[in-house]
């Protein structure tokens, strides 16, 4: 295979391979598609919390892609409500990656800020790939996941 097809070819995969590296929630497939497609809807969010749904950044739509804002709402991803002050692989209902589990991390502005310039290199082996570059949308990110309680 020529250097040029080969790249071609990587490209076409690629976005397949970060789809799939976010992870799973030990659901089955169908469950896991339903979930996923309910938490990038505008599905009513749980009592009390709707004004903070409804304030999250534009830099969160990247997020939303598989964490929703819903206590008890994991999708690909676990629900981020009320995640700050939690210990790394605490949420309910969710099949956390062994590395997570056992991280000892506690989400608070650093430990986040430093989680979301490199999950994987923060805490290699973790089931999330995706990361958020810009300084300022992280504390945005962060300002809207402290007002998830």
């Amino acid at each position: 295979m020529t250097p040029a097809r080969l790249t071609t070819v990587a490209s076409l995969i690629a976005p397949l391979l970060v789809l799939t590296a976010c992870g799973g929630s030990g659901q089955d497939k169908s469950e896991t598609a339903q979930t996923s497609a309910d938490a990038g809807t505008s599905a009513s969010p749980a009592p009390g919390n709707a004004q903070a749904a409804a304030d999250a950044p534009a830099a969160f739509a990247v997020c939303r892609s598989c964490h929703a804002v819903e206590p008890g709402r994991n999708g690909v991803g676990p629900s981020l409500f009320g995640i700050v002050g939690t210990k790394a692989g605490d949420v309910p209902g969710y099949n956390f990656s062994p590395a997570l589990k056992a991280s000892g991390v506690t989400w608070d502005r650093q430990s986040l800020d430093t989680w979301l310039q490199g999950p994987m290199k923060m805490v290699p082996g973790t089931k999330m790939v995706i990361g958020v570059p810009d300084p300022k949308k992280r504390q945005d990110v962060i300002d809207y996941l402290e007002s998830l309680k």
